[in-house]
């Protein structure tokens, strides 16, 4: 039980460094970093036959935004639970890192060059924790079904 707490405390603590050092990398290398995936996602949708003119820098940003803030959720409720398995407390605790750590790094880009805090960021990281939480209980919920 203890190191399967420190093993999830441990996870959670640096996936939220990883996320905050990701919000202190200036503009300009931020921006660079999009570019390369847009155009590998591109070159994807090329090969398979897609046109993807409708995807842009700005899309990839925000669905990183999602994608991480998903894992984060999910990180989340899998170390809370080494706490307060099934309590208020534990979905409390929850809730308020879920908005807490999204508050925190758009916070952190206000003073970052060529970055700028933004609350739809804040909304969407907080969605796609909303996202994870779900994910995780969906799929808890189907393993106890299957076992019944």
């Amino acid at each position: 039980m203890v190191k399967r707490r420190l093993f999830w405390t441990a996870v959670l603590i640096l996936y939220v460094a990883f996320i905050f050092h990701n919000s202190m990398t200036p503009a300009v290398e931020s921006s660079r970093q999009s570019g390369k995936v847009l155009t590998m996602v591109l070159e994807l949708a090329d090969r398979i036959g897609m046109r993807g003119q409708w995807i842009t820098e700005h899309l990839i940003r925000k669905a990183a935004h999602f994608a991480e803030y998903t894992l984060l959720g999910i990180l989340l409720y899998m170390t809370v639970k080494q706490y307060f398995f099934r309590s208020r407390m534990g979905s409390m605790m929850q809730c308020w890192l879920g908005m807490a750590i999204p508050f925190t790094d758009e916070t952190i880009q206000l003073f970052v060059e060529g970055r700028s805090g933004q609350i739809g960021d804040v909304w969407l990281d907080m969605s796609g924790v909303l996202a994870g939480f779900l994910i995780v209980k969906l799929i808890s919920g189907l393993r106890g079904t299957g076992r019944r």
